[in-house]
């Protein structure tokens, strides 16, 4: 699976890379068919601390799977996608069971 990080108006540091890249693959436990995700990072100028916005979008055939949250950083609102998204691809997967 390929993953696409986009970080409008700042660079992105290689750990931050590194992790997001570790923690999409794990999602190919619960779904196989990931064709590829886009990774988006903006951080928002306001004065809340969770000024972190993290958008994951999940090529799969037939549908995208998308799950965007808010958070401190970038880390912690990644974990919360990544979550998100194991939920969704689950069930996902129960209808496909179901169907065939």
């Amino acid at each position: 699976m390929k993953v696409n990080v986009q970080t409008p108006n700042f660079v992105v540091d290689e750990k931050l890379v590194d992790f997001i890249n570790k923690r999409i693959s794990k999602l190919e436990i619960f779904y196989d068919r990931i064709i590829y995700a886009d990774v988006f990072l903006k951080v928002q100028k306001t004065s809340n601390k969770e000024n972190k916005i993290i958008e994951i979008l999940l090529s799969i055939p037939g549908d995208d799977v998308i799950a965007k949250k808010e958070a401190k950083t970038f880390e912690e609102g990644v974990d919360e996608c990544v979550n998100a998204l194991e939920k969704q691809l689950k069930k996902r997967k129960q209808k496909e069971r179901a169907f065939s």
